[in-house]
């Protein structure tokens, strides 16, 4: 077993108490992945299941407590930053009702919007990207709901989402209760209260960054961590 933990817990302000907890449960020790690390780990994981042909990636990741961003032509990423702005940290701190309102959602947007702004400044030094992917459950989620699919140069299937549809289902996430979002497509039990920050933050990153759509990759932050562990074992 390989433990590992995320923005969640190494922001908690109990977090030293429950990792503690964690490892006595085990019997091991637990990783606790910083920012750049759960970046890395993933545009990892991305390179190796999109390949080399994919030149220049662009990846954004959503996850409970962060978004990462990373981008670079090479196995690992040349530029990778962790921002504040995971899905269920935002519906905490901007969308409490259920379902939110208009203003709740633009003061989202907006603190979403400067949040960006600086980390877009420092991507745009990157080359353009051949392709731009997403991985986590939230994008996978979201994809499935906005996005539609398509045939890969080998006949595999693709997903991929663009920027316009998703802003258009923002608008009926954002007027549905969370029980209700359950029957929509793609949308998990899980996932029904936090899926409309997620696509408001998802929304303006890819608007800071330029993007119209994306693709959805398969593998994510855990294969990006087993790749890693694997090749440090010297396989």
């Amino acid at each position: 077993m390989f433990a590992t933990a995320t923005s969640a817990v190494r922001e908690a302000a109990n977090g030293p108490d429950v990792i503690l907890r964690i490892e006595q449960t085990l019997g091991q020790p637990l990783q606790v992945l910083g920012g750049e690390q759960e970046a890395r780990f993933t545009f990892l994981a991305v390179r190796r299941w999109f390949g080399w042909s994919a030149g220049q990636i662009l990846l954004f990741d959503i996850g409970g407590g962060s978004l990462e961003i990373a981008g670079g032509a090479d196995e690992l990423p040349d530029l990778a930053e962790s921002v504040p702005l995971g899905a269920g940290r935002m519906t905490v701190e901007f969308l409490p009702d259920d379902p939110p309102g208009d203003t709740e959602i633009a003061l989202l947007r907006e603190h979403a919007r400067r949040t960006l702004a600086p980390v877009a400044e420092r991507f745009a030094a990157l080359p353009r990207p051949e392709l731009v992917a997403g991985s986590s459950k939230t994008i996978r989620s979201l994809a499935r709901l906005a996005g539609h699919p398509m045939t890969g140069w080998s006949g595999s299937p693709r997903m991929v989402l663009r920027r316009d549809l998703l802003g258009s289902w923002i608008l009926v996430l954002a007027r549905v209760p969370a029980d209700a979002r359950r029957e929509l497509p793609g949308i998990t039990a899980d996932r029904t209260f936090q899926i409309t920050a997620g696509a408001v933050v998802l929304h303006e990153a890819m608007g800071a960054l330029g993007i119209d759509e994306l693709e959805v990759s398969p593998w994510a932050l855990r294969e990006g961590v087993l790749l890693r562990y694997i090749e440090d074992l010297g396989w």
